[in-house]
C-alpha cells in the first residue's frame, strides 16, 4: 500500500494473542470513522488460517472496543469476494448480521467459472473472433506497460471519459516490480501498431482483468474478442476463475449494463461483494453469542 500512503491517513491495525500475530485490517481513517483501507479493491480483516470462530470473535470485539476507545464511531467493512478466498469465509457476513450492521454497498463481479464448463460464449463473441483473425490479430504478453499505457489507456480513459488511469505508470511499473508474477501485460497488436490490451493481476485461484482498453477500431478488428479468447481459453484455463471485476456505479445502485452484457457475453456471471457500516458501541452484542 505504500506507493499510494500519502492518499490516505493510514490507520492499519494488528492484533496479537500474546507474541503471535493472529489478524490484520488494512485501514484508513477520515473523521470518526475507519475504513476498510479505500486503497485496496478487495479488504476486511485479514485472519490466520487456523483461527475458529470463538478467536475471530473475540478478535472483532477486540477491535470495536479500542475503535470506540479512539473516539470512532463507525467501522466501514469492506468483504473478500468468495473466489479470492484461501477457504470458507462467510464469518465475515455472520458477525456483520450480529453486530447489526448496515448493508451500505453491494458490487457485482462478473467471473466465469471454471469448474462450469463449456463456457456459453455469444454469437457476437464469436463474430468478433473471426474477424481478428481475418486481421491477423497477434497477441502478445509483454514484461513492459509502456506501450499499452501511453498508446491505449491513457487516451481512451482521456477522450471517453476525461479520467486518468487509477494507477499511474510509475505506479503500476512500481507494483509490477515488486510482484513480476502476479502482474502481466498482454497486449493485441495489427502488424507492428498496438490496438488493445489487458493488465491482469494474478492471484492462485483467479485471473482478473484489472485494465482492459482497445483503439477505435476495436468493433471492426475483434481486438478485445481475439485478446479475450486467448486470456479464457489459453492462458488461464487452468485457474479457477476469471474475474472481469464490477460494472458498478453509483456506489452499487446502478449497472453500466452494455459494460455487463459484453462481460456475460464472454460466459461470466455475476457474484457479489458487500460493503458494510457498524457502530463500534454495538460490540456489546457479541457478549452473548454463544450460549
Amino acid at each position: 500500500m505504500e506507493y499510494h500512503k500519502k492518499r490516505f491517513d493510514d490507520y492499519s491495525l494488528l492484533i496479537f494473542k500474546g507474541e503471535k500475530l493472529i489478524a490484520v485490517l488494512p485501514a484508513n481513517k477520515v473523521g470518526d470513522t475507519l475504513h476498510s483501507h479505500q486503497g485496496l479493491t478487495y479488504g476486511g480483516l485479514v485472519t490466520h488460517k487456523t483461527l475458529k470462530f470463538n478467536d475471530v470473535l473475540e478478535v472483532f470485539k477486540l477491535l470495536l472496543r479500542f475503535l470506540e476507545d479512539q473516539d470512532i464511531l463507525y467501522l466501514n467493512i469492506k468483504s473478500l469476494p468468495s473466489i479470492y478466498a484461501s477457504g470458507p469465509n462467510s464469518q465475515l457476513a455472520y458477525l456483520m448480521f450480529l453486530l447489526k450492521a448496515n448493508v451500505v454497498r453491494r458490487d457485482a463481479l462478473s467471473v466465469i467459472d471454471y469448474n462450469f464448463m463449456p463456457i456459453s460464449i455469444s454469437s457476437n463473441r464469436k463474430r468478433g473472433l473471426k474477424k481478428g483473425q481475418t486481421h491477423n490479430l497477434v497477441v502478445k504478453e509483454e514484461s513492459s506497460l509502456d506501450n499499452f499505457w501511453n498508446d491505449i489507456l491513457i487516451p481512451n480513459l482521456k477522450a471517453q471519459h476525461n479520467v486518468k488511469p487509477v494507477h499511474t505508470l510509475e505506479e503500476i511499473t512500481l507494483l509490477q516490480s515488486h510482484f513480476p508474477d502476479n502482474i502481466r501485460q498482454f497486449n493485441v497488436y495489427k502488424g507492428n501498431t498496438i490496438v488493445a490490451g489487458a493488465t491482469v493481476f494474478e492471484t492462485k485461484n483467479v485471473a482478473h482483468a484489472q485494465y482492459i482498453s482497445a483503439n477505435n477500431d476495436k468493433q471492426e478488428l475483434g481486438s478485445l474478442d481475439v485478446l479475450f479468447n486467448h486470456l479464457i481459453h489459453t492462458v488461464f484455463i487452468n485457474k479457477r476463475y476469471f474475474d472481469f471485476g464490477t460494472s458498478n456505479v453509483n456506489n452499487g445502485l446502478n449497472i453500466n449494463k452494455g459494460l455487463l452484457y459484453w462481460k456475460e457475453s464472454f460466459g461470466a456471471r455475476m457474484i457479489g461483494q458487500d460493503f458494510y457500516s457498524v457502530s463500534t458501541k454495538n460490540h456489546e452484542l457479541l457478549n452473548s453469542v454463544f450460549i
